[in-house]
């Protein structure tokens, strides 16, 4: 049996991965379905994926799978053959990233999880068994069209604020499990409408048009495979490109450029730009938009204070980081988590 962990820095293993010389490809699938003994289905497929050099994050839980990897180009082919032979995942749809430079993992990470997606139901009568009828982009693009369709985006605020669906509805939250009753509540009184909900790769959507069935709700649709399926459909067979400007995604890269429509803004500045980073202050690591000129200013910090941090020598920053949590930082206009000053800039 492989190694369940690695044994070398995140610094070195990153190192080595752009000293590759084979190009990696960035593919993201999921799928629910019941795994009795989720350990032993993780022990497996690490060893598997592990001898096919696939770099990710991968989820596995009662309710299925999910997973974001990487895989050299001249073992994609081993890989699908290998997933087949999954019986609960013969013939998965595999997204392919649309933006793909192939540095988006550096090291392969699998974990049992309560849950592949976190969404806090605890009601015993929810089933994933009856969920919401999938569409494809042209289907996607149709409904689109028609006055009596509601599109719902079930992604975070800074997903949202980077691109999304023409017409489409933010669902205020930064958590899937506070916005699954927030939909509800916010379309209670629109149940015999077409309500389309999408997310990046598929996985949020479908069990959101679950829930929403489960509510009672009579006409609803998600769309396969997310945004990701959704762009490389859409430039497949030519259609004109409903979702505009950046899908935000869950690795290094932290976005692909779908449309060249730049809807958001810098933070610190205000200035047009839709480059999501984290603070290069360790003890910060907030996620925010920044721009080319802003990222010179600033060190690629988020303030002045944490700029002043990050130049001070590595043995005070870790000195001034002792007791630190940082959790999940985020910036969010609704919970005001920046500094007063970028507040201030967008208008809060």
């Amino acid at each position: 049996m492989a190694v369940l962990h690695n044994r070398i820095s995140q610094a070195e293993l990153k190192k080595l991965l752009y000293a590759e010389t084979e190009h990696r490809t960035t593919i993201s699938f999921y799928q629910y379905f019941p795994v009795d003994d989720p350990k032993l289905f993780r022990d497996e497929m690490y060893a598997a994926l592990n001898a096919l050099q696939v770099f990710g994050r991968i989820y596995v839980a009662a309710e299925g799978i999910n997973a974001q990897i990487s895989v050299p180009d001249s073992n994609v082919d081993e890989l699908s053959k290998y997933l087949n032979s999954i019986s609960a995942l013969e013939g998965v749809r595999l997204n392919y990233a649309v933006d793909n430079d192939g540095k988006s993992f550096w090291v392969l990470k699998i974990k049992v999880r309560e849950k592949i997606v976190a969404d806090g139901i605890t009601d015993p009568g929810f089933s994933m068994q009856n969920k919401g009828s999938y569409v494809n982009a042209a289907r996607m693009n149709e409904l689109l069209e028609d006055e009596n369709t509601i599109v719902i985006d079930m992604r975070n605020h800074y997903e949202y604020e980077v691109g999304h669906f023409v017409k489409a509805i933010e669902i205020p939250s930064d958590t899937f499990r506070e916005q699954l009753p927030m939909a509800v509540e916010m379309m209670k009184d629109k149940k015999d409408k077409n309500i389309i909900m999408y997310c990046t790769g598929g996985i949020r959507c479908e069990k959101a048009s679950a829930y929403m069935l489960h509510h009672g709700f009579n006409q609803v649709y998600h769309l396969e495979g997310g945004v990701i399926n959704y762009a490389r459909q859409a430039k497949a067979a030519g259609l004109e490109t409903k979702f505009i400007g950046k899908n935000f995604v869950f690795d290094d890269r932290l976005g692909e450029r779908i449309t060249d429509d730049i809807i958001a803004r810098c933070h610190q500045c205000g200035k047009p730009a839709d480059t999501h980073t984290n603070c290069k202050n360790d003890g910060c690591h907030l996620l925010f938009i920044q721009c080319e000129g802003c990222a010179k200013q600033y060190n690629g910090c988020c303030t002045a204070e944490c700029q002043t941090i990050y130049n001070l020598p590595l043995e005070e920053q870790q000195e001034l980081r002792k007791g630190i949590s940082k959790g999940m930082m985020v910036f969010n206009k609704s919970k005001k988590r920046l500094r007063p000053r970028l507040d201030e800039i967008n208008g809060i």
